[in-house]
Parts: C-alpha cells; structure tokens; sequence
C-alpha cells in the first residue's frame, strides 16, 4: 500500500502507520463505508413512518461515523500500559452508570439499558463489553505469571458482577455475548479441561433458567419455532427482501420491503443489503468480518505477550459473534435479539464501544521490532 509517510520519519503518525496492522484498518473503513450508504438506503422510511426528518437517522450516522473513527484511531495510538488504563477507567464508569440506570434509566421495550445525558441516549452496558473483555485478560495474564496473584479470582467475580447487572436490565442477549467471550478467555489462560466442562454445563443450565425467568426471552425463542406476532412479522419481511434481491439485488433505492420493516435501519439493515444490492454485497460483508476476525487472531498469536493474545481474542469474539448473532437472526436462523450489525446499524452506544474494541485490537497487534513490549511480556518468555 503506498503512502507519503517514509520509514525515515520519526514522527508518531508515521511510526503509527509503519507498525499498524493497515488491512484490517482497511477492511474497516469499507465496513465503515457500507454502513454510511445503507443507512441512506434504509433509514429514509423508518424516520418518515415515525414523523421524523427523512433524513433525521442517516444525518445522526453520518456524525457518529467520522467520530466513531476518530476514536478508533486515537485508541490504537495506544501502547500497552495505556490500553489497561483506558480499559480500566472505562470499565469502573459503565458499571458505576449501569448501576445509575437500574435506578434513573428509561425503560424501552420491557428493558431498562438506557439513559439520558445532554438529550442524548446512552447504553452503558455496550461500554462495559469491551473494557470488561481487557481487563479480565489483564488478570488472566497476570494469574498466570505470578501463581501468588489471585487474578482468576477477580475475573470470575467481576464476570458474576457485570452477568449480574446485566440480567438485571434484563440484557440476556450481551449477557450470553460477555459470557462466551470470558469463557473463552479463560480457557485460552489454562483452565484445566474439568472446569472448561463444568462452565459448559452452568451455561446450559443458565440458557434454561433464562428461558423459564424472562417472558422476552420465552417469547422469541417460543415464536422462533412458532412463528406469531411482530417480530415473526418482521423476521418473515426479512426473508423476503433477500428473495426479492436475488444475486445482484433490485437497485440502490428500489428496495420496498424497508417502507414496512420497523427496524429497517437497525437489527435487520442486513436485509436492505439483501433487497438493494443482492446476494454479492451480503457475501462482501460477511467476508469483511471474517477477514477482521482472522487476521486479528493470526496476529496476536504471533504475539508472546498474553495479556495481548487473551485481550485480543476477547474483543474479536465479541466482534465476531455480535455480526454473526445479527446476521443470523435475520435470516431466521436463530431467535431474533436485539443486537446491532458492527459499524453498519444504527445506534451511537454500539457504534462507540465497538471503535474503542477495535482501537484496541489495532493498538495491541501493533508491530513493535526490537522491543520486548511490556513487562508481561518478558515475564511470558522467561517462564516458557
């Protein structure tokens, strides 16, 4: 990839150029962009079927985007210590919010995840998913480099204390999304085979007692295999934009099933890119979250730092799985969730927190030649 930046230039932009992982930024900024034109394409008939401004969503997302990549760039300047700092501070302000809106949050759809500031929504519990997903890494890693720090034990009570406010929202959807990232954390930091199983089984047993506890829960999984109601109506609309699409879709604009499709700009935007543009951009799509994820794996496994390999593999499980969970209620493969499409939905929180995940993955596979990185680091290979 040519640039203007010479590998003589000291300067940090360019040492920042030189060391980042510049596919992946690629790749995001074409996620960034697909998002920018479907949010012209599906949030026109939403906002005119609830009063607002035609353009009143996608003028909202044309803010958010250049900001949420501001963010993101200024996250991966980051080094490592700064990582764990913003992490942490991050982290210790969403759980203080999450417990303020419990008490002073608006409630929306039988959920409370969401206050006011300045006129402006916020959801602190998207906030809390990739700081969490740090700072256990922090003490996954720290647990096995020093056997005398209880690091293990924090992470299992900060994960019981977030599973917990988050249940209480209810939020069983980031609950479950939080809670397979930990466990994945946990089993790439050596937990022994039995406990990995025994985790398994209160996982199951969780999925039950969700279902007999949370009427919403009850209700989508229930309509799921019985299809009734709205949001079967809404499921069933979705499935017929991609028929309607075909391969190469109807055309930018002449896709009809988003004038009927409430949430056409937010958890179901997958099937605007279905109806308008076909078969080939919801391939591009998927191939772009993919390639994000993989690439980023493949490069903090080249990593000796584990606090690098633990942190990044729980930002890209999140990342990953939050796309596949949205893409695949949309298409009815599994119970409908509220969740948004990563940097293509609407929805300022989601967008926010998912520019601080991938700042994050940006600034910890940063290549650093000749330097040991951090103190953990070191520690790692020494004890290898």
């Amino acid at each position: 990839m040519n640039t203007a930046f010479s590998r003589t230039d000291r300067s940090m932009l360019s040492h920042w150029w030189w060391t980042v992982d510049r596919w992946t930024v690629a790749a995001i900024i074409v996620i960034v962009a697909t998002g920018a034109i479907l949010a012209l394409a599906a949030s026109p008939p939403v906002a005119q079927r609830i009063g607002l401004d035609t353009f009143y969503f996608a003028h909202r997302q044309f803010i958010l985007l250049p900001i949420a990549l501001i963010l993101m760039f200024s996250v991966s300047l980051l080094n490592r210590e700064g990582v764990r700092l913003l992490a942490l501070v991050c982290f210790g302000l969403s759980v203080l919010l999450m417990i303020y809106t419990m008490f002073s949050g608006v409630e929306i759809k039988g959920a409370t995840r969401w206050i006011f500031i300045a006129g402006n929504s916020l959801q602190p519990s998207e906030f809390v998913k990739p700081s969490f997903a740090i700072v256990t890494a922090w003490m996954f890693a720290a647990w096995r480099l020093r056997e005398d720090f209880p690091g293990y034990m924090v992470a299992v009570g900060l994960y019981l204390a977030v599973a917990a406010l988050l249940l209480m929202q209810p939020d069983v959807g980031m609950a479950i999304l939080v809670s397979v990232a930990w466990g994945v954390q946990f089993f790439l930091a050596g937990l022994p085979m039995v406990l990995v199983m025994a985790i398994g089984v209160v996982f199951i047993i969780g999925g039950f007692a969700a279902y007999f506890n949370f009427d919403h829960v009850q209700s989508r999984i229930d309509r799921f295999f019985d299809p009734a109601g709205s949001e079967a109506y809404q499921v069933a609309r979705s499935l017929e934009a991609f028929i309607n699409g075909g391969i190469f879709g109807r055309g930018p604009g002449e896709g009809q099933i988003k004038a009927v499709l409430p949430d056409a700009h937010a958890d179901f935007i997958f099937a605007v890119a279905g109806e308008e543009f076909g078969l080939m951009l919801t391939l591009l799509i998927v191939g772009l979250f993919l390639f994000v994820v993989l690439r980023g794996f493949v490069r903090a496994f080249r990593e000796t730092d584990l606090f690098v390999q633990l942190a990044v593999a729980g930002l890209l499980v999140q990342f990953g799985l939050q796309a596949i969970i949205n893409m695949a209620s949309t298409l009815n493969l599994m119970p409908t969730k509220g969740m948004t499409l990563p940097f293509i939905s609407y929805g300022g929180s989601s967008m926010m927190a998912l520019a601080l995940g991938i700042g994050t993955v940006l600034a910890l596979t940063r290549e650093r030649p000749g330097q040991d990185g951090d103190g953990i680091s070191a520690q790692w290979r020494r004890s290898s």
